[in-house]
């Protein structure tokens, strides 16, 4: 009877935190003109040492011939409550779009078809990575703190309908990372995918793992499990990824923007025009960093890795952030010369509590230049470092760079901006007197160590 009634109890929380956030999409906020939609990807459910690494096909997103301004998300449990990375840590969620052709028969949300599909066409990002990376928004542990906003009057453009296919549609798909590290042996070891720990020698295709391989994304796919302690008991959870998407109408008064995401790992291949060759970039997306000699100090413990490459085409820098895991002391991209481009440092932790977790990383800083005042020009020569504390040793660790171009010749037409605002502001007062208003609130530090860079271990 006990069980039954935690049953329902556990179902009534998930109908009742799904009906909330379908009335939040059905009320959307918007101010002036920015509207903004909260969604859930569906629910996935984990136990202590357990992995969720799943594709989502066709999720809820906003439609239409849209300018994206802000796209973030987070772990949250049945409830709605937040959930701390010391629990479920939240590897990295990435959103893909993607070109379905019209009359398929696929599940709305389905999480073991194939990436690439003969009836899907892949809409990468602009670059630069030829293999990988083709996610239009993506962040890990830090998304809570890193902001994602698009400043005016720049924007992202999807939905485009002259951009899509004949016989095909707009759609896109959440990939989520999560790892559950309750009552885990080692947390820091679950959550950089350390092989022995997950007692796998072959990936999720039962091909061999690559020699010296000991730890990384092959080591912790979907439904791997990581070792707990024996005397550790711990429930399941029905977790979900609330994901928010800020956005604006399409009109002539948007500029927009491109994005690139660098990859330190990258192979570059030069272009060569003598022979046609093209420039090549195979982007190996994590790598390891090993530990420095017994007795080195920890202020010298530094591990750098440099990546050093020629930028494609013309343009204004508009947003920079770097990702990192754990371990992560910063990143900065630097121009010719030696300019900076941009740094980008990580926040740790120094609590329990969710956005605040001690030892993780919780935030990556942001570059917003003023318009026009950093541009990378074509054929000019980058390099990208990043940097991890080697203090002691990480596996499949990742060192990226995204990166929001304009067309240092784009301009906002102004007579059409002042239209669109006039219409968008006349609508949104059309809707609210007809609905009024409703809100909905949602639940959503740095510790200097020694070393002075905020980093220290994450304790098992």
């Amino acid at each position: 009877m006990a069980r039954g009634s935690e049953c329902l109890l556990r179902y009534m929380s998930i109908v009742f935190l799904l009906f909330m956030v379908q009335s939040s999409q059905a009320q959307l906020k918007s101010e002036n003109g920015v509207k903004t939609d909260v969604f859930l990807s569906p629910m996935f459910e984990l136990e202590p040492g357990s992995v969720c690494n799943k594709l989502y096909y066709n999720v809820d997103f906003p439609r239409g011939h849209i300018a994206i301004k802000n796209f973030n998300g987070e772990v949250i449990d049945e409830k709605g409550n937040p959930v701390p990375l010391h629990e479920t840590y939240l590897h990295h969620w990435a959103a893909v779009r993607y070109y379905q052709q019209k009359g398929t028969d696929i599940p709305k949300r389905h999480d073991d078809l194939p990436f690439l599909r003969s009836d899907q066409i892949t809409v990468m990002n602009s670059g630069v990575c030829d293999n990988a990376l083709p996610q239009y928004f993506g962040l890990g542990s830090e998304t809570r703190r890193t902001s994602t906003y698009v400043p005016d009057p720049y924007g992202i453009e999807v939905g485009n309908p002259a951009d899509i296919p004949d016989g095909y549609e707009e759609q896109w798909l959440l990939n989520v990372h999560a790892i559950d590290t309750r009552g885990a042996e080692d947390k820091l070891g679950c959550t950089e995918c350390r092989c022995d720990l997950y007692n796998v020698t072959a990936d999720e295709y039962s091909r061999a793992l690559p020699p010296n391989y000991t730890g990384g994304f092959k080591c912790c796919y979907d439904s791997a499990r990581c070792r707990v302690k024996e005397e550790f008991e711990g429930v399941k959870r029905s977790l979900f990824l609330r994901y928010t998407v800020s956005y604006v109408d399409w009109d002539a008064s948007v500029v927009p923007v491109k994005i690139y995401i660098l990859d330190v790992t990258d192979i570059w291949t030069k272009a060569d025009e003598s022979t046609g060759l093209k420039a090549r970039h195979n982007c190996l997306v994590e790598y390891e960093v090993e530990s420095c000699p017994v007795g080195t100090a920890n202020d010298d413990c530094i591990h750098t890795k440099t990546l050093t490459f020629t930028w494609p085409t013309d343009g204004d820098v508009i947003y920079g952030v770097a990702h990192q895991h754990t371990g992560g002391i910063g990143s900065t991209l630097y121009g010719e010369g030696g300019r900076a481009i941009c740094s980008s440092n990580p926040t740790y932790g120094t609590g329990d509590e969710p956005g605040n977790e001690a030892g993780y990383i919780v935030g990556m800083s942001t570059c917003y230049p003023s318009p026009g005042s950093i541009k990378i020009a074509t054929g000019e020569t980058l390099t990208l470092v990043s940097n991890y504390s080697s203090a002691q040793r990480h596996t499949g660790v990742m060192g990226l760079f995204y990166l929001l171009i304009s067309d240092s010749s784009a301009k906002p037409d102004a007579t059409e901006a002042h239209k669109s605002r006039m219409m968008s502001e006349f609508g949104s007062a059309v809707t609210l007197f007809g609905v009024g208003f409703i809100a909905l609130a949602f639940f959503m530090s740095y510790r200097k160590s020694a070393r002075g860079d905020g980093y220290e271990a994450i304790e098992g």
